[in-house]
């Protein structure tokens, strides 16, 4: 016997009520032992059994109990208790065969899928935290895959709901599940692109997070902060938040950096522009000037000695300088600044190494500097490539030289002073 007949027959003998009175009664204090039954599931569930397991998770040294317990796995875990009570003893305390019993029973097993596949949820969360804290996978668009999962755990969950309410076989539905094809493709129609593209993105190695890389169509120029399913998201360097679609790293172009990163090397590509006006032949005064710059004094005596010989070689005319081959100033001066960046101890010297004249224009001729710094790190990689063009800024008068400047209104006036 259940609890709702013990409760009907005493109401019926022992005190004298009337049969229909006692069912209804056995009915109602059957419910009322069912709904506290299932309360005091609940109660040592999440208040007795889940703090216990918070205090033994907080004393341990081990940190993946911790991640557990943030992820709320537990949590999740403690709503099973009411439901399992609800749908393990209802035919218990009410009695096979009664309508609220059934209804019970589905709604309880309904419940109890939906919990289940909260905590397969949680529990998918928590290996993504541990995917982040590890070394080989912390840059893999592990996410991307775990949210596809998740998707599947949830419409099987939901599949199930329906089937357990409609008291039809889950796998009935899902057999049905073909005519809405084309529904769902343009439901998902997002999800299932930045599928692909994570697909493509993870087996290609595109993007990693921590990659720095620059968007211009989305205005993203920052670092990866996370890669999900239908999203990139990156912080820019003003620490904006920028999202970009999965399937947009795809079609579209990007620059990653990551290449510069592990390279060893940053590029330093700028130019200086020469008043072309300043570019001349070095004198003897020049020459003897010059040779008191000791990195560049070597320079200066093998160059000279090779003119010499090529001119005498030649029966070359001294009386003028364009007659034969002669040392420039502008020349000269590229040679230094080979010398004198090949000595900085933030260059590159097993990476490209370049100064070399750019083609001439309106705007005078431009010496560019083409090297790679040690320095891979913004503030210091900026304060080395400031130093380098402040001395060369610096150092252009000492061979003649003047960088182009475009007149502004205090050069007019003095020019017509």
């Amino acid at each position: 016997m259940n609890l709702n007949e013990l409760l009907s027959d005493y109401l019926t003998r022992t005190i004298g009520l009337s049969p229909a009175w006692g069912d209804w009664l056995g009915i109602i204090g059957g419910l009322l032992g069912l709904l506290v039954a299932a309360w005091l599931a609940n109660f040592i569930a999440k208040r007795v059994m889940l703090r216990l397991i918070k205090r033994v998770a907080s004393r341990s040294k081990a940190t993946w109990d911790d991640d557990l317990i943030t992820s709320k796995v537990f949590d999740r875990l403690s709503h099973l208790a009411p439901a399992l009570v609800v749908y393990l003893l209802s035919s218990v305390f009410i009695g096979e065969g009664e309508l609220s019993v059934m209804v019970f029973a589905r709604f309880s097993y309904a419940y109890i899928a939906l919990v289940a596949a909260a905590v397969v949820d949680a529990l998918l969360g928590f290996v993504v935290m541990c995917a982040r804290k590890s070394p080989s996978l912390s840059d893999k668009p592990v996410n991307s895959w775990v949210q596809v999962i998740k998707i599947a755990v949830w419409l099987f969950a939901v599949i199930v709901v329906i089937a357990t309410l409609l008291d039809r076989s889950p796998w009935a539905l899902l057999g049905g599940l073909g005519a809405l094809t084309a529904v769902l493709m343009l439901v998902f129609k997002d999800s299932i692109l930045g599928l692909v593209a994570s697909i493509q993105i993870s087996a290609l190695g595109l993007v990693r997070v921590g990659d720095w890389i620059e968007v211009p169509k989305f205005g993203a120029d920052g670092d990866v902060i996370d890669i999900s399913l239908n999203t990139v998201r990156v912080q820019n360097w003003d620490k904006t938040i920028t999202s970009i679609p999965s399937y947009a790293m795809i079609s579209d172009s990007f620059k990653n950096w990551r290449g510069m990163s592990e390279s060893g090397g940053r590029r330093i590509k700028r130019s200086v522009r020469i008043d072309l006006g300043s570019i001349c032949f070095l004198d003897n005064d020049a020459f003897d000037k010059l040779m008191k710059v000791q990195s560049l004094a070597p320079y200066l005596q093998e160059k000279q000695q090779e003119l010499v010989d090529w001119n005498r070689s030649r029966g070359t005319d001294d009386s003028s300088p364009v007659n034969g081959r002669r040392l420039t100033n502008v020349g000269t001066f590229r040679a230094y600044l080979s010398c004198w960046l090949r000595q900085l101890p933030a260059t590159n010297e097993s990476m490209t190494f370049l100064v070399r004249h750019l083609e001439p224009d309106e705007y005078g001729l431009p010496i560019q500097v083409y090297m790679f710094s040690n320095e891979q790190r913004w503030a210091e990689y900026e304060d080395i490539l400031a130093d380098i063009f402040d001395h060369i800024l610096a150092v252009l008068p000492e061979f003649g030289l003047r960088a182009y400047q475009r007149p502004a209104g205090t050069d007019l006036l003095l020019n017509l002073q």
